[in-house]
């Protein structure tokens, strides 16, 4: 079997008018990148044509797969599936919205390769009025999960973190809750269980 250096997870649901043109920026940047890889796909039951537009992205594609819930589990479920189907050394995902550019990507999966357990990415926001609520509400959280779990980290929530995949694999197991809490709770088990947790 063909080694594959990184498996990416797309957690799905109606993305329908972006999921096209998303991976169309995330191709382009593979391009240039020197490492194998494989997108998985995951659907969570969504209600719009997603799982169409998924199934005409697979088609042809050896390195792409895609796994389709049948009823909604949440979002920490859906990348927790992805993950426990991947075959990457490096197993990570990014909010398809690409809220965070894909173009960073090389660089946290040579981080992992490098050493670290766990990469996160760490968005800094820029000052603006257009932007002063989501700043406001990131800054408010991680505040609260640093006093309240004890963990040094910026951040936890942001939708762009990469995982040595065998490492992470038993912390996996240990996660209780499938939907938005994910984020924090795997971030903090790793961290709680010695693993190298790395912000970028």
């Amino acid at each position: 079997m063909k080694r594959v250096d990184l498996s990416l997870i797309i957690a799905c649901y109606n993305e329908e008018k972006i999921l096209a043109e998303s991976i169309e920026h995330i191709e382009r940047v593979f391009k240039h990148m020197t490492f194998s890889y494989e997108i998985i796909f995951v659907d969570d039951k969504s209600s719009d044509k997603t799982r169409q537009v998924i199934k005409k992205l697979i088609k042809g594609k050896k390195n792409f797969f895609a796994i389709f819930h049948n009823k909604n589990r949440g979002r920490g479920q859906t990348v927790t599936d992805g993950i426990k189907k991947a075959r990457g050394t490096v197993v990570g995902f990014i909010d398809i919205d690409l809220e965070v550019s894909p173009v960073y990507i090389p660089s946290f999966v040579a981080r992992v390769l490098a050493g670290s357990d766990v990469v996160c990415g760490h968005r800094i926001y820029r000052e603006n009025l257009a932007s002063l609520h989501r700043a406001i509400l990131s800054r408010s959280y991680s505040y609260l999960v640093r006093q309240f779990l004890n963990v040094p980290f910026q951040d936890t929530e942001t939708g762009y973190k990469f995982f040595d995949h065998h490492k992470i694999l038993p912390i996996l197991k240990k996660v209780r809750d499938p939907h938005w809490f994910w984020d924090t709770e795997i971030v903090t088990l790793a961290h709680y269980h010695g693993l190298h947790v790395e912000e970028i």
